[in-house]
């Protein structure tokens, strides 16, 4: 019997462990080959460009096998202390490389701005980011490159926002990018979203650093949505302990309304402390999505 629901278990289910590369980076799933691995580990792993150096942020654990992007790839072994200092090492290394990849590129006069430098961790490449508002031919610039550092060498044109991403900074709430710090990926973020929670639509305070919309709109917009399904509208009748009256303004965060009664007083009561009589039906045309509110990644 037990053997029975173990390869049921193995049939629907993978082991995996859960490994990133940077500090806020996407997690990827990778087999453990049989090696135990705890959350805050480091391990050594074969990706689709080389070995590289990761940290565990899922333990040994099983996932749908519909959860799997094949090949998934495997464990090498735990991180020592040899790999660690060759990680270090290699960090040493892509800041020199950094410095003489920016002179190269002032030397071939390139429209291009260079954010990072990334080596493999076995050194087998190389890996360039830069930005640029055209498109740049850096077929000079890798041969050049290669020339110097005797490695493969490959260059990759981000977007405004990994370049936030990877860089770092100050919002404008004045504490660390949000994409730098824990955001592992980038969503869709739409104009409906400041609309909802009741922010200015102009863009220079619904913007980030990047110019594009600001991801909290995003990871936020879940709490505002249940804080309204949960709060009587602008314009509802409801009923309060001193009479009834219109609401004329509403604080879903808090659960604040202001009504104003019948006798022309304007009170203030908690949503739990009324009950709505009627609430006006929402426009049509206001709860379409345009498309063009969409910002991607």
């Amino acid at each position: 019997m037990n053997n029975e629901i173990l390869d049921t278990e193995q049939a629907e289910n993978v082991e995996i462990v859960g490994i990133r590369f940077r500090e806020s980076g996407k997690t990827y799933y990778f087999d453990p080959c049989s090696i135990i691995l705890n959350p805050d580990d480091h391990a050594i792993v074969e990706t689709a460009r080389g070995i590289e150096y990761g940290f565990v942020t899922i333990g040994n654990s099983f996932v749908p096998y519909s959860d799997i992007v094949q090949p998934l790839r495997p464990v090498i072994r735990v991180a020592d202390d040899e790999d660690e200092a060759r990680y270090v090492a290699n960090k040493k290394l892509e800041q020199d490389a950094l410095e003489i990849c920016r002179q190269k590129i002032e030397e071939h006069n390139l429209d291009m701005k260079l954010i990072e430098a990334e080596y493999t961790f076995d050194n087998s490449k190389l890996l360039f980011y830069f930005s640029s508002d055209t498109r740049v031919d850096f077929r000079e610039l890798v041969k050049d490159l290669a020339s110097v550092f005797k490695t493969r060498i490959e260059l990759r044109q981000i977007g405004i926002r990994d370049e936030a991403k990877i860089l770092g900074g100050l919002g404008v709430c004045g504490r660390p990018f949000c994409c730098a710090t824990f955001l592992p990926d980038f969503a869709q973020v739409s104009i409906k979203m400041a609309k909802l929670q009741n922010l200015s639509l102009n863009s220079s305070k619904i913007s980030g650093t990047c110019g594009r919309l600001m991801c909290c709109l995003r990871f936020e917009n879940e709490s505002y949505e249940k804080e309204i399904s949960l709060t009587p509208p602008v314009n509802s009748t409801v009923k309060t302990k001193e009479g009834t009256g219109i609401v004329i303004e509403s604080y879903p965060l808090t659960g604040i309304l202001k009504v104003k009664l019948k006798d022309g007083d304007t009170k203030t009561f908690h949503r739990d402390d009324v009950s709505i009589l009627f609430a006006p039906q929402k426009n049509k045309q206001e709860s379409n999505d345009n498309p063009e509110d969409f910002v991607n990644e």
